[in-house]
């Protein structure tokens, strides 16, 4: 546990704890993440996706991955597709260059606090699109 109470699971040279956030669930890696403990954090990483919240992956702390490690995205994409959430990746530089050899395309943020403006920006836009139905009289 940290000092605010939030679990942080020691995945075997990995951390991975989250956080709920007003706007979305953060949930961060931190270290090495490596075949002996993807599964552990893919699994950890998966139990955040809500139907309520958005979601922000924060990778920014990942100090090794590869292309293998790429399941924990595609997992986690999937997840937030099938409950219709929206996520955004925050990635660190060695996860950015995986992905720049890779044909998969995910939403990425360079930091919490952009992913978390955007979140913001997209209620706000969804609130003025339902504005003009809820002042209109019958």
């Amino acid at each position: 546990m940290n000092r605010h109470g939030n679990p942080v699971f020691d995945c075997n040279g990995a951390r991975l704890r989250a956080q709920s956030r007003q706007l979305a669930t953060v949930v961060s890696v931190s270290g090495r993440v490596h075949d002996d403990n993807i599964e552990a954090i893919t699994e950890h990483a998966r139990r955040y996706v809500l139907a309520a919240t958005s979601v922000v992956l924060d990778l920014s702390g990942v100090t090794a991955f590869d292309d293998h490690d790429l399941c924990l995205l595609q997992a986690f994409d999937s997840d937030c597709a099938e409950a219709g959430q929206d996520w955004v990746l925050v990635p660190s530089d060695t996860v950015m260059q995986v992905l720049a050899y890779s044909d998969e395309a995910y939403p990425i943020a360079e930091t919490v606090s952009e992913a978390l403006s955007y979140f913001a920006d997209e209620t706000l836009r969804r609130r003025t699109l339902l504005l003009p139905l809820l002042t209109r009289s019958a």
